[in-house]
């Protein structure tokens, strides 16, 4: 497949959501990654449930919705109802990750699970058959702006084979760092779905980085 763009929001003005979002819309950008983050599983607070219905009213992306919190479970059918296309969870915060994972699927949306920089895709190998997505994130979740990991490459390659023994179709996103100098390897590595967050809205033209990164080879 050709790979995904999804331009992270947590990187946009908040100040200026709408106009961002009609500048996403314009772009060749295939998803709108939205961060949510409770301040407990991550030592930062993002933004909740109202902020994602009122980005679905104003996008023509299907919106990913990537629950950096503790216990996600307990909001899967809100966030459903307010537009989310994609849900992912974070291993290291979901005790019963594979009912969870079945309750996105009941709710009809797209199910990925994120891993941490230190946590191993083969940790993934008994419910791999079952996801839609592995986010893998190469940087500490919490912070946009960080520098990107350079185990990560390690880790694709890693998880791609895993893909293989599992027999899995999930599809591999990077989160984290990711830029036009580290995209071009991500991509030949196996992934699938880049997440750019302040490498495109801190960009001096975001609707030429994100048609630089979409079309990489």
């Amino acid at each position: 497949m050709k790979h995904l763009i999804a331009p992270s929001m947590l990187a946009s003005d908040f100040s200026n959501l709408e106009s961002e979002i009609k500048m996403i819309n314009k772009s060749e950008a295939d998803w709108l990654h939205l961060d949510i983050m409770d301040g407990e599983f991550v030592p930062n607070i993002s933004f909740g449930i109202p902020v994602v219905q009122a980005i679905s009213q104003h996008t023509n992306k299907p919106l990913d919705v990537h629950l950096m919190i503790q216990k996600p479970e307990r909001y899967i059918e809100d966030f459903k109802n307010a537009g989310a296309n994609i849900i992912t969870i974070h291993f290291e915060a979901c005790t019963h990750l594979h009912r969870t994972i079945n309750l996105i699927k009941k709710e009809g949306m797209k199910a990925g699970v994120a891993i941490n920089p230190h946590t191993s895709p083969n940790v993934l190998a008994d419910i791999l058959i079952d996801l839609d997505l592995v986010c893998i994130m190469s940087v500490n979740p919490g912070f946009g702006g960080q520098f990107f990991i350079e185990n990560t490459y390690r880790k694709v390659t890693l998880l791609n084979n895993l893909k293989k023994e599992c027999n899995s179709n999930a599809i591999i996103q990077i989160d984290g760092g990711v830029d036009i100098n580290n995209a071009k390897k991500l991509i030949q590595c196996g992934a699938n779905v880049l997440v750019a967050g302040s490498s495109v809205f801190k960009s001096k033209n975001p609707l030429q980085t994100i048609q630089e990164l979409k079309n990489i080879n």
